[in-house]
């Protein structure tokens, strides 16, 4: 994104046509899935422009999620519009409860074990199915699972630190 849209928070992408009545497919990065489909409008970046879009429907199908764009009304204008990312300004995400965070929140974070010991900084997480994982880069890469309670301890986000109880050799 250019720094102009660094505010937008991209949730997914165009990633096929559904049918022939302008459907479709989505590659959602929300949680659950079909959570994407609760941010209308979306911004569509394609082709090096923005453009704000209504959805008329959506819905999880299987394990993708489908959606009806407004002004899309058939397979070819929807072929069109394959690739393109869909995005959202950052302010309308969920209000979360007191110690839940967004992995966005959590990127850039010092990460610090018990013994003070700086492990580096959250580069991105990933999911592995049994729980998130924190990715810190410092003088190595490190995989720290996002255990609440466990390996990590405390996030402050105000400080810009997530306590953890993690040996550094490991």
């Amino acid at each position: 994104m250019s720094e102009a849209n660094q505010s937008l928070l991209e949730l997914g992408k165009i990633s096929g046509v559904f049918g022939v009545q302008g459907w479709v497919k989505i590659f959602s990065w929300t949680d659950p899935r079909e959570g994407i489909i609760e941010y209308s409008p979306w911004l569509l970046h394609h082709r090096g422009e923005w453009r704000e879009i209504e959805l008329e429907a959506g819905q999880r199908q299987g394990k993708m999620v489908i959606a009806k764009l407004a002004g899309v009304d058939d397979r070819d204008q929807a072929m069109l519009l394959n690739g393109a990312v869909i995005a959202v300004p950052a302010e309308r995400l969920k209000k979360l409860k007191k110690d839940q965070f967004y992995w966005r929140e959590l990127e850039g974070l010092q990460v610090i074990n018990a013994a003070g010991v700086n492990l580096g900084v959250v580069d991105h997480l990933m999911e592995t199915g049994a729980n998130d994982v924190l990715v810190v880069k410092g003088d190595r890469e490190r995989l720290i699972p996002y255990t609440p309670g466990h390996a990590v301890q405390k996030v402050d986000l105000k400080a810009g630190v997530i306590n953890v109880d993690w040996d550094p050799e490991f």
